[in-house]
């Protein structure tokens, strides 16, 4: 609704109903120099206010004259608790004067439309108001307990931290990774950023490169024992390691068989980085530029540019990141050349599309790098009219299947799960999946130089069909779109 009115040069306010919840807006209102004039059809309170050398005066705000004791404020906050005067307050002042800004208290949703329906500009429910300011207040005394604790316990490393990653670091669990490090190193601890896969995603590598962030394969590790403490970040699904675990953080639910001493664990947020964010914060350290632009990163991947599954706290940790981050190489992160081992991935998987109404699978055959196939199941996305892509090949007997979708029907981690679930491991979300297939499992036939062809055509036609039929579609006639 458009009222004409300029908030910012409004001076004069008229307040209606002057209870604790009207008389706490008086107060400030008045302290910060603005004139208040009140009304309340209490006598005595409108005396005990006078004594306090405020403008009250007493009538009934359900009453049409009152529109005339307020038309010329400029803002008119009807705040009494009984909510039926509060609507005819509404009604009789929008009757009068379509100019003024108007705050109106209700009880519940369905008083807050009704006053919404008779003009009011603003609704405020202060049960929701407390509700969600003693959240606010519940959010900081539990980061500001869980700082301290996760300070006690980093600082009782008598040796080394090891901070480890997924299996194959992506870019939140490298950049929480980072973060904890610094953390680590504002308390005068020595740690180091562990994985345990390998990291074959050119974009990650080019991460890890351009923002110098040494992270230490952890089979190539020389001496395990010199780390005594042990913290997990964006790997609370899955980790095989011969050391005991003593915190985890993480936006994933605990799957793993770990009794760790410290955890943070919120689904509620999107991103690891997030939550790391919070805690930079309240130790009120001074985030470096390479820290910054890493979680920002890991952040904005998350969550697909702030397009899937972005929380309130994912912008206000992202606004506090932005300006401590380098652009410049968020940009090259984001934009990294295509090495020939994904370029050779990806045209095996154009040639053997096969395409069924906005679906596409592929079959990239014997890969070298698994990671591969989730670049190539992207770029397949910017095909016209394709909405979902999936692509899959051999590695390590094993087969991996990379999945993409942008289409808001389908939630291609659920995909994956209904179709392979049962016979090996998938993980993702509504627009991004990934799945792991024992190869015997899924043939019966063991791996040999032999019957390699025979394999892959097994495979493909396997896996299209499994993926097809789970997607609704038919794939009997399958397209390769030339």
């Amino acid at each position: 609704m458009s009222t004409g009115v300029t908030i910012s040069s409004i001076s004069d306010y008229a307040i209606l109903g002057c209870g604790s919840v009207g008389y706490a807006v008086a107060e400030e209102l008045v302290q910060q120099g603005k004139d208040v004039l009140i009304i309340d059809r209490d006598e005595s309170r409108v005396e005990s206010l006078r004594d306090q050398d405020l403008d009250a005066r007493t009538a009934d705000i359900s009453e049409p004259e009152v529109a005339d004791l307020v038309s010329e404020r400029g803002v008119v906050l009807i705040l009494a608790s009984d909510v039926e005067s509060n609507k005819e307050a509404v009604k009789h002042i929008r009757d009068q004067n379509d100019g003024q800004f108007i705050v109106a208290r209700a009880s519940d949703p369905v008083s807050g439309d009704e006053l919404e329906e008779l003009g009011a500009d603003v609704v405020i429910n202060p049960s929701s108001v407390i509700a969600e300011s003693a959240l606010r207040a519940l959010e900081s005394g539990e980061l500001e307990y869980n700082a301290s604790k996760l300070a006690d316990l980093l600082e009782e490393t008598s040796s080394r931290l090891a901070i480890i990653t997924q299996d194959s670091p992506d870019p939140d669990s490298i950049a929480s990774a980072a973060a904890l490090q610094a953390i680590a190193d504002h308390l005068g601890i020595d740690s180091d950023i562990v994985y345990l896969g390998d990291m074959g995603h050119q974009e990650n590598r080019a991460f890890v490169n351009l923002l110098g962030i040494e992270l230490l394969q952890w089979d190539e590790l020389e001496d395990r024992s010199v780390y005594d403490t042990v913290a997990l970040v964006d790997h609370a699904t899955s980790a095989e390691m011969d050391l005991s675990v003593d915190a985890v953080i993480d936006h994933h639910e605990l799957e793993a068989d770990y009794e760790p001493e410290f955890v943070d664990i919120r689904p509620n947020m999107s991103s690891t980085s997030t939550i790391i964010t919070k805690y930079i914060q309240e130790f009120d350290m001074n985030v470096s530029e390479e820290v910054a632009t890493a979680l920002l990163y890991g952040i904005r991947a998350e969550t697909l540019d702030f397009k899937r599954d972005t929380t309130p706290a994912d912008l206000t940790a992202a606004a506090y990141l932005y300006p401590f981050a380098n652009h410049d190489t968020l940009e090259q992160v984001e934009s990294p050349s295509m090495s020939p081992e994904t370029l050779d991935v990806l045209a095996e998987a154009i040639t053997n599309r096969d395409v069924q109404g906005s679906h596409l699978v592929s079959n990239a055959g014997f890969v070298r790098d698994r990671e591969a196939l989730t670049q190539a199941a992207s770029h397949l996305l910017d095909l016209e009219g394709v909405t979902t892509t999936a692509v899959f090949g051999i590695a390590d007997e094993t087969i991996f299947l990379a999945g993409r979708s942008k289409d808001i029907r389908i939630n291609i981690g659920k995909v994956l799960d209904d179709a392979y679930g049962e016979m090996g491991e998938t993980a993702g979300h509504s627009t991004q999946a990934s799945a792991e297939i024992p190869l015997g499992i899924f043939t019966g036939i063991e791996i040999s130089d032999d019957n390699r062809n025979t394999l892959l055509e097994l495979t493909e036609e396997a896996v299209t069909r499994t993926l097809f039929d789970t997607m609704g579609v038919d794939g009997t006639e399958g397209s390769n779109g030339s």
